[in-house]
C-alpha cells in the first residue's frame, strides 16, 4: 500500500478522537457534575375550574307544631243520647216461646177503655191514630170528628205520600202498626203483664203509627234485628220508639236486637231530635 494513504487515515482518526474528547470536557457539563434530568417540566393548568365554596351553614329547622284540636264541635243530641241510655237499661235475654199467644191476649181491638192518651174520648183507637197522623182529613158527619173518611199520609216507613179513603177495598192502603209487634212483645215479657196492661200496650199511641199497608204486612212481627223501615230518614226514630215502648212496659231485647238498635241509634242526626220529643225518653217509672 502507498505511504500517503496510510498517513491520511491516521490523520482522520486523530481528528475524530479529538472531537470526542472535546465533547466530554468539564466545560460542557453542568455545574456540580450532575446530569440534567430528562423529566419534562410540569405544565401549568389552564382553564380548570376552582373548587366550589362551602355552602353556608343554615339554622336548624323548627320543631313541628303539636296537633291542634279540631275546630268542629260535636253537636249534642240529648234525646238520641237518652234513647241510647234507655237501651242500656233494657234486659237482654233470649226470645221466649210463642206458646199461648193469641191476639185476644191483648184485649179488645182498638178499645177506647184505656188510660193511655185518647182513652175514654168516645172514639176508637184506630180512628184516633188516623186523626193524629193524617193531614187534609175528611171526617164522617155526626161522629164528632172521630171517623176518618179520607186524608193523606206522609208515610214514615216508605217516605211516600199515600191517599187514604175509607172503604172495603181501600182502607188497607193505610194500616195502624204496633211498632213493637204484639207477638214480639209476648215473647219478650208481655206474658208476665196483666190483661189490663196488655190492653194498654195494644192501644197506647206511643206504640202505634199509621203506615203504608204493604210495608206493615212485610214487617209482620219482626224486631229491629229482622226488619227496619226502608225509609232511612226514619230509622233512628223508629228504633228509639221501640226502646221507649219496651222500657215503659218492662220488656226485654234479644242480643241481636239490642245490637241492631244500637247501630241505628248511632245514625241519629239533629233532624231526628224533633221526632224524638214525644217518645217519653226521659226517666219514667215502668208500668
Amino acid at each position: 500500500m502507498p505511504r500517503h494513504t496510510t498517513s491520511a487515515a491516521t490523520t482522520l482518526a486523530g481528528l475524530l478522537i479529538g472531537t470526542m474528547v472535546a465533547g466530554c470536557s468539564p466545560s460542557a457539563m453542568p455545574q456540580g457534575g450532575q446530569v440534567p434530568s430528562l423529566s419534562p417540566s410540569p405544565t401549568p393548568s389552564i382553564g380548570q375550574p376552582s373548587a366550589p365554596p362551602s355552602p353556608p351553614t343554615l339554622p336548624p329547622a323548627p320543631a313541628p307544631a303539636p296537633d291542634q284540636p279540631s275546630e268542629a264541635t260535636p253537636i249534642p243530641l240529648p234525646l238520641a243520647d237518652a234513647a241510647r241510655g234507655a237501651l242500656e237499661e233494657l234486659p237482654i235475654k233470649g226470645r221466649a216461646p210463642k206458646t199461648g199467644y193469641e191476639r185476644e191476649q191483648f184485649g179488645q181491638r182498638w178499645s177506647d177503655d184505656v188510660v193511655a192518651e185518647f182513652g175514654h174520648n168516645g172514639c176508637d183507637t184506630r180512628n184516633d191514630i188516623l186523626g193524629r197522623d193524617l193531614i187534609n182529613k175528611e171526617y164522617k158527619p155526626n161522629t164528632r170528628d172521630c171517623v176518618v173518611l179520607a186524608g193523606q199520609l206522609s208515610d214514615p216507613y216508605t217516605g211516600t205520600l199515600i191517599e187514604f179513603r175509607r172503604g172495603q177495598r181501600t182502607s188497607s192502603a193505610v194500616q195502624i202498626d204496633h211498632v213493637v209487634a204484639l207477638s214480639d212483645a209476648w215473647q219478650k215479657g208481655a206474658q208476665q203483664l196483666t190483661p189490663e196492661q196488655r190492653q194498654e200496650f195494644a192501644n197506647d199511641p206511643l206504640n202505634l203509627l199509621a203506615v203504608d199497608g204493604p210495608a206493615n204486612q212485610q214487617k209482620r212481627d219482626g224486631d229491629a234485628a229482622t226488619w227496619i223501615p226502608p225509609n232511612s230518614a226514619f230509622r233512628c226514630q223508629y228504633v228509639a220508639r221501640q226502646v221507649s215502648v219496651k222500657k215503659k212496659y218492662s220488656l226485654w231485647v234479644t242480643p241481636a236486637e239490642r245490637d241492631a238498635i244500637a247501630r241505628w241509634l248511632n245514625t241519629c242526626t239533629p233532624e231526628d231530635e224533633a221526632g224524638l220529643e214525644n217518645l217519653q225518653l226521659a226517666p219514667t217509672p215502668p208500668i
